[in-house]
């Protein structure tokens, strides 16, 4: 007997009604996309391994699937490399290639690459799968979307203030209302390490503090020591573990904490401008919060950061992020090209509407009509007027066989098929269609040869 088949864990299959429900937000967040003035583009699904690798830091590294190279891979690999056994040496002589862990390097490799025929400021938008060799669990998958937009060639902080906007409003197109927007700054991190004498271990700092939601903050504070970081030093950082007040008061603290620290000072001063400016402009969904905390761990980043996250009440993680990235093309060798880009959570997303009813019963609705068959005839008939009902943009579609009518209807409302159309002999002589209502069960008579009235009654 053959073995049941199944899928790499951390992958899915999307049954019809999942994937009308994913292309809804899909389209509601690249409606916005284009409505804000971004402009598509695709990368390849594989890139160049030194494209990808030590881009995301070390914890980043070790989750990027790499592709073995085509042929007789081994060949290449000497005694001493393959006696060694050590991992990263011998993926160098074997591997070339690697899955994108995201679709923000790329994005800069095709910056870099298109330099030529690009208009600066260059606003892109990206909605592709990446893969990540992480361990499943609710919400976090090794195969998923990633919605991203960016702009690169202006360092303003408008553009800052344009994503929290941008966040809003597909947050309230999508109904999801009461999303927390979530903001730091990097340079504000570069400052709390500056001053507590923490300044030469900044990355594994942030790798740590970024934790902070997940094992809280013992075990951060642990992980810290085990990073070479002084019991001193981070007992002077502690009070920032517990900053609470609202954003003018957690801004009069930060202040304060950064008095000997330039480029800390400077993150307050960025984070005080973007906030005073939403605040002018105000929020339909979503509050804008500042989160001290608040570090991704990605190495790329060097100024604002934000992370969002769903409405009280629903347990998620983050369901978007991103933040700003002075010089993400210098390491392709173009430098002084400023960025910011933000990023949707699809998946997270998905899970929070169907926590909260909030997907619109006409999503998953893939048929308007169903026209029954009763045979030969009554089926061409029928299917002249599929056709034409098609043509009038009603989705419409004729039974494949004269089966009997109750696995006909029963079909028709498996599929949640709100009219079915009867064309019998009847019918047929009088040059009428019957149209019947599933849901209450009350059938009206149209004429064959104009229908219509009733493609009238479907669109009011």
């Amino acid at each position: 007997m053959p073995q049941k088949p199944s899928i790499p864990k951390g992958t899915r299959d999307f049954s019809p009604v999942e994937v009308a429900k994913r292309n809804y937000i899909f389209n509601t967040i690249k409606k916005h996309f284009e409505i804000f003035g971004f402009q598509p583009i695709e990368t390849p699904s594989f890139e160049n391994s030194e494209t990808l690798l030590g881009k995301y830091g070390e914890e980043g590294d070790r989750l990027i699937f790499k592709i073995l190279n085509s042929g007789d891979f081994m060949a290449k690999v000497d005694e001493d490399t393959y006696s060694s056994k050590n991992s990263n040496t011998l993926a160098r002589k074997i591997s070339e290639k690697a899955l994108r862990y995201d679709l923000t390097v790329p994005f800069a490799r095709y910056v870099v690459m298109h330099q030529n025929d690009i208009d600066f400021p260059f606003k892109r938008y990206q909605i592709q799968p990446v893969w990540r060799a992480d361990r499943p669990q609710k919400g976090r998958f090794r195969e998923f979307y990633q919605c991203d937009a960016d702009v690169v060639g202006a360092n303003s902080l408008l553009q800052e203030v344009e994503f929290i906007q941008l966040y809003d409003a597909v947050f309230n197109d999508l109904g999801l209302k009461g999303c927390t927007i979530k903001m730091n700054n990097r340079k504000i991190l570069s400052g709390i390490t500056e001053v507590i004498g923490a300044g030469h271990v900044l990355v594994d700092f942030t790798v740590a503090l970024d934790k902070l939601d997940k094992i809280g903050e013992e075990k951060v504070k642990a992980e810290m020591l085990e990073k070479g970081i002084s019991q001193a030093a981070i007992q002077k950082a502690a009070p920032l573990f517990q900053m609470e007040g609202d954003a003018q008061q957690q801004l009069v603290q930060l202040k304060s904490f950064l008095t000997d620290s330039e480029i800390g000072r400077q993150g307050v001063a960025e984070l005080e401008e973007i906030f005073g400016l939403v605040e002018s402009l105000g929020l339909s969904a979503t509050q804008l919060q500042i989160e001290v905390t608040l570090a991704r761990g990605l190495n790329y980043y060097t100024g604002t950061i934000f992370e969002v996250s769903a409405p009280e009440g629903v347990q998620m993680g983050s369901i978007g992020g991103g933040g700003r990235y002075d010089d993400l093309t210098g390491i392709f060798g173009l430098k002084n090209v400023s960025g910011v880009g933000i990023s949707f959570g699809l998946d997270r997303i998905y899970l929070v509407l169907e926590a909260l009813h909030l997907f619109p019963e006409t999503v998953t609705k893939s048929l308007d009509v169903l026209c029954l068959n009763f045979g030969a005839a009554e089926s061409r008939a029928a299917l002249q007027l599929v056709s034409e009902l098609r043509k009038k943009g009603v989705k419409a579609d004729l039974y494949p066989t004269s089966a009997k009518m109750q696995k006909q209807l029963k079909y028709a409302d498996r599929r949640g098929v709100p009219y079915v159309i009867l064309v019998g002999e009847q019918e047929l002589e009088a040059g009428n269609f019957v149209v019947k209502n599933m849901l209450t069960g009350k059938q009206d008579t149209h004429p064959l040869a104009h229908p219509e009235a009733f493609v009238l009654q479907l669109q009011s």
